[in-house]
């Protein structure tokens, strides 16, 4: 290994499954080490321990760069106190042409591209900040969640097309077909035949135990005692059948949502109480002043607080307009001048503002003027959308400031 006295190194981490390339370049761009370490408990404290020893046992002498912003062989490096910036794939792709314009690709030259364009052009990136032991947790469940919403929208869907071969008028019923009031209702009358053979009592007993008040009874009787549709033998018992065992997952699915949703609403209401967030005033937490907004429910707020903490913790406005993707794309060539949607932003934050607004918009005032007025000129559902959170974090930002809650009556951060 080449002697390096102490000073500043920039270190390259191309991460895989399997194998992670490292290299180490100092302040004048030469190339101190290469190194491939294989993804393992052992292979991870070898990979610290060989890049302590350029920096001679000091970690504040090493500034790591690599396309992740967590995982193991982040939160291995941040463990030791080592300084991890996070770069951007898009970014890493147009650095590597600074080395080969013949667009050729491999992991060994990532990683020095990686710490060469970190000591070159360190200010364009961001730097991985570590995160409270509940945030992560937060983190973690909000996507479990996400997850498992997902999951049973596609398991819905197959549900679904099984009842429209033999059962449309379980169909009829509504939108809400994976709720567990229509699974238990379908498991009450799976075939048409079945209606006929149940007291109405029945039903209603189902409707009143679940809350269901948007229909009757007699509604559901009459809906699901309509004629049916004519089909090939053997067609409702298999789909009968099949139906079954996605309704057993699906009413898993239901039953897992919910413990998690809770778990996310348990941590919501302690984790300020412990944890406060930097310059954080005690008066007021910032849980609270988030909830009080127009259309922010758990899970917007569980993936602000884990997905953006150090934008929410230093009221960074400019910040989380850009990772949330709402700061539109202008190109200007010549005369001409374009704006398009941004697409690098970070996808759950994207994901989460757009429902913030979506939901802010049936609920607020003015923020339903906004949004009509946006549309009126024009603009598109999500164009108008991304403006009215582009305000609602503006607002936010103002109300984190200033430790208060949302006032719909103070018009003048509009």
């Amino acid at each position: 290994m080449t002697e390096q006295a102490p000073g500043r190194l920039w270190v390259g981490i191309d991460w895989a499954k399997e194998k992670h390339d490292v290299c180490v370049v100092d302040d004048e761009g030469r190339v101190l080490g290469e190194r491939q370490f294989r993804h393992s408990g052992e292979g991870l404290v070898s990979m610290v321990s060989w890049l302590l020893e350029f920096a001679e046992g000091d970690a504040t002498h090493l500034q790591v760069a690599i396309e992740v912003n967590r995982g193991p062989v982040v939160e291995t490096l941040m463990a030791r106190d080592i300084t991890v910036f996070h770069v951007n794939p898009k970014q890493l792709d147009r650095f590597r042409d600074r080395f080969r314009v013949s667009g050729s690709k491999d992991d060994r030259l990532d990683a020095r591209v990686l710490a060469d364009s970190l000591r070159t052009d360190g200010e364009l990136f961001h730097g991985v900040q570590p995160l409270s032991g509940k945030l992560v947790e937060l983190g973690e469940l909000s996507r479990l969640a996400e997850e498992l919403k997902q999951e049973r929208v596609r398991l819905g869907n197959r549900f679904y097309a099984q009842l429209a071969r033999y059962y449309p008028q379980m169909v009829a019923l509504g939108r809400e077909r994976v709720d567990s009031w229509v699974l238990e209702l379908w498991e009450l009358f799976p075939k048409p035949e079945d209606v006929k053979r149940k007291r109405r009592s029945t039903i209603e007993k189902l409707l009143k135990a679940r809350g269901v008040r948007r229909v009757d009874a007699e509604e559901v009787r009459i809906t699901l005692g309509a004629k049916s549709v004519e089909v090939a033998p053997g067609v409702t018992k298999s789909a009968v059948l099949h139906a079954r065992m996605l309704v057993e997952r699906l009413k898993m699915l239901n039953r897992q949502l919910r413990d998690t949703q809770k778990q996310v609403d348990q941590l919501l209401a302690n984790i300020e109480d412990s944890e406060p967030s930097p310059g954080q005033k005690v008066e007021q937490r910032d849980v609270d002043i988030l909830l009080s907004l127009p259309g922010v429910g758990r899970m917007v707020l569980a993936t602000l607080l884990s997905e953006a903490p150090e934008a929410i913790a230093t009221r960074d406005y400019h910040r989380l307009r850009l990772i949330t993707g709402v700061a539109p794309v202008t190109r200007r060539s010549g005369k001409g001048i374009h704006v398009r949607r941004r697409q690098a932003c970070h996808s759950r934050l994207r994901e989460a503002v757009y429902h913030w607004a979506r939901v802010a918009i049936q609920h607020d005032d003015l923020a339903r003027t906004r949004y009509r007025a946006l549309r009126a000129r024009g603009c598109t559902h999500g164009r108008a959308l991304r403006t009215v959170a582009d305000r609602l974090l503006r607002v936010a930002c103002a109300m984190l400031t200033l430790q208060t809650k949302y006032d719909p009556t103070h018009t003048k951060a509009a």
